[in-house]
């Protein structure tokens, strides 16, 4: 018998619920447009699956691999893999492998993919539309995870009963649909141009604020655009695949741009690069403030600055914090907010400069070098 018990009862906080999810929520996919150059064939793709793996994609775009004469659409055939690239056994050997490996596979079914406009012209979008939904129900019953279709604007807008029959199709056999004009994931293209910071920063906000996150990805280069380092300068590569890696939702890259590989295959900066990628990947797939958090901007007071912050928050977990500079001259930030603690930790310096990782700096008085970006771990403070 117990005599005098005393009764404890301790209020934990709550925690938040994670918001639901899909597979290509978790980490980053990889765009493979060009088969042809980047492992001559698709048995040559599924040779490089295991290197592949060890950069925690979570999907791999691939294609156009059909075949389709540029601007001739009385020639498109879905339901044919080009010979140059292989057939459609290899494909579905390479589709086991690439699921073996803990990955998905969405397949590039842009209809005139080697010609000007997506959709041939306005003539053809129904005929071709009607032959896309035979060659859905096909390619998602080989066991494809998802399409991704470029240019469907012309499609919704000109036979949008056409393109309700084919977000139909895919989502009966799959919820998994890349596009980029917005069915489970919209692609962004806003940061191929290049307007100032503060004209980035809004147009990442009006995105953040219209969609969930999960619909959200983001992506510099791809088949037609070409590769990061290309865009953005050898120098540049760092910097954006932290910035790509930051936005809230899915960050999308193009092959070889873990190596920062230039469209003239120069490799500047393989081993760095690729360095910095793998840390990314590893922080985005085990870090919940960088797969599910709260998107903070933390801007200038002026809005022709050069520099701009980052944060991501969710719960009471540790908040990460990304500090960038686009100028050739050294700044001084000042990152301070009110869901910020007063310092952090360096985990990844794009500059590489000696003795920084690891270090603690004060967020309201940073110093960053000339193309310089910071990440910063944060511990949680309660506001």
């Amino acid at each position: 018998m117990l005599g005098g018990a005393v009764l404890i009862i301790l209020h934990a906080p709550r925690c938040r619920a994670l918001p639901p999810s899909h597979w290509w929520n978790q980490g980053p996919l990889y765009q493979i447009g060009d088969v042809g150059a980047f492992s001559q064939n698709l048995a040559g793709l599924q040779q490089k699956l295991p290197q592949l793996s060890k950069l925690k994609l979570k999907g791999l775009v691939l294609g156009p691999l059909h075949l389709a004469p540029a601007d001739q659409p009385q020639h498109l055939d879905f339901l044919n893999i080009s010979p140059d690239v292989g057939n459609l056994q290899q494909f579905k050997d390479l589709l086991q492998a690439v699921h073996k490996k803990n990955m998905h596979l969405v397949l590039d079914l842009t209809p005139n993919y080697r010609g000007d406009q997506p959709w041939f012209s306005n003539i053809s979008v129904t005929t071709v539309a009607e032959e896309l939904k035979s060659a859905l129900m096909f390619w998602l019953s080989v066991g494809v995870d998802g399409v991704q279709l470029a240019g469907v604007e012309q499609v919704s807008s000109l036979v949008p009963s056409l393109w309700d029959d084919i977000r139909s199709i895919v989502q009966n056999h799959s919820d998994h649909l890349t596009s980029k004009n917005g069915v489970d994931l919209l692609l962004s293209n806003l940061l191929s141009s290049s307007p100032n910071t503060s004209e980035h920063a809004q147009s990442v906000q009006a995105l953040y604020s219209a969609h969930p996150q999960s619909r959200l990805a983001w992506n510099l280069g791809g088949r037609s655009q070409g590769h990061l380092a290309s865009l953005v300068g050898a120098a540049g590569v760092k910097v954006h695949l932290l910035l790509l890696f930051m936005l809230p939702g899915t960050p999308v890259f193009n092959y070889g741009d873990e190596i920062g590989l230039m469209d003239q295959e120069q490799e500047e900066e393989q081993t760095s690069c690729l360095q910095v990628f793998r840390t990314l990947a590893d922080l985005r797939e085990r870090e919940l403030a960088l797969q599910y958090g709260d998107l903070l901007l933390l801007l200038p007071n002026s809005s022709s600055s050069s520099w701009l912050g980052l944060g991501r928050s969710w719960d009471q977990s540790e908040r990460y914090v990304a500090a960038f500079n686009w100028a050739d001259q050294g700044v001084s930030l000042d990152l301070s907010h009110p869901l910020l603690g007063p310092r952090g930790l360096v985990v990844l310096d794009t500059a590489g400069t000696p003795g920084t990782s690891g270090t603690t700096v004060t967020l309201g008085a940073l110093e960053l070098g000339p193309a310089q970006a910071l990440l910063l771990k944060v511990p949680y403070h309660q506001g």
